[in-house]
């Protein structure tokens, strides 16, 4: 429903415009908008699966402060270097980047603060039992926004590769590649 109108008031004269939101959704967007897609923020810690084997995967929430939320949502965050470690039953990431939002004013963050990450018990303990083996770390692989908003980190139980697993691996990239470019 569409509808124009005048009022006066106090002599002045004032103009409405009303419009239906069904007919604001259909005109604005051209259809339904639950179709559309958001555009998706997804942070990779590429070096990880250089350095690492990737033993078991979980995903988990991440405590955030301030302006950090935002720095996500516009990408500038980095993975690189960062890992986990138990305190007190709790799991942390260190070495996480989250840059300052420019436009942030007395609500600014410590870029490299160690944040909280969101796990089950039965999760955590599980995790914690097995980095007690030798060799065996937490890192993160993927910093995302879920569906719902919120900020999500995949992190990996991971067993650091040999100088010898390294170059197998390079030669395994390089073979694939090698046959994408045949096909």
């Amino acid at each position: 429903m569409l509808a124009f109108e005048e009022i006066h008031i106090n002599g002045r004269k004032i103009d409405r415009f009303y419009v239906s939101l069904h007919n604001l959704r259909d005109a604005c967007k051209g259809g339904d908008m639950s179709k559309e897609k958001k555009a998706r923020v997804e942070i990779r810690n590429k070096r990880a699966g250089f350095e690492y084997t990737f033993l078991e995967n979980y995903t988990a929430g991440i405590v955030l402060c301030g302006t950090e939320i935002k720095s996500i949502r516009a990408g500038k965050a980095s993975l690189v270097d960062s890992y986990c470690y138990f305190n007190r039953g709790e799991l942390y990431i260190k070495g996480m980047h989250i840059a300052d939002y420019w436009w942030g004013s007395f609500n600014k963050h410590d870029p490299y603060r160690d944040r909280k990450l969101l796990l089950n018990k039965r999760e955590l303990r599980k995790l914690e039992r097995a980095i007690k083996d030798k060799g065996l770390t937490i890192v993160a692989t993927r910093l995302f926004i879920a569906d719902n908003g919120y900020a999500k980190v995949n992190i990996s139980l991971a067993k650091g590769k040999r100088e010898y697993d390294k170059r197998q691996s390079i030669k395994e990239k390089d073979l694939r590649r090698e046959m994408q470019r045949i096909d």
